[in-house]
């Protein structure tokens, strides 16, 4: 069984961060067809995910992202192809979180 591990520090702090893991969420239960579970913590969320080949699950905490999933006997010929592409998505989705924040303003 193949595994992808991905990891991604980040600023955000939890509340942006879990924005950013329910809209992940949201992009692989209709991309792939993936169903996806928040659990919601104190510190940190876990967003369980699974699909035919692929159980998985997503930790959020307020300055990083960990992402583990194996892959099936069948997705494993697939391996870096799917890691590349949920890197793509997951640096997408971080890269529009720091697009969107809004400019401070300077004491004065």
């Amino acid at each position: 069984m193949a595994e992808i591990r991905i990891h991604r520090e980040h600023d955000l702090g939890l509340k942006k961060a879990r924005e950013i893991a329910w809209a992940w969420a949201e992009q692989v239960e209709q991309k792939f067809d993936m169903e996806c579970t928040v659990h919601e913590g104190h510190e940190e969320d876990t967003v369980e995910f699974t699909r035919s080949g692929v159980k998985g699950e997503l930790t959020v905490a307020a300055d990083r992202f960990e992402l583990v999933a194996q892959l099936g006997f069948l997705l494993g010929a697939f391996k870096a192809t799917i890691e590349a592409e949920i890197q793509k998505e997951l640096d997408a989705l971080l890269a529009a979180s720091k697009k969107k924040a809004p400019a401070r303003k300077k004491a004065g």
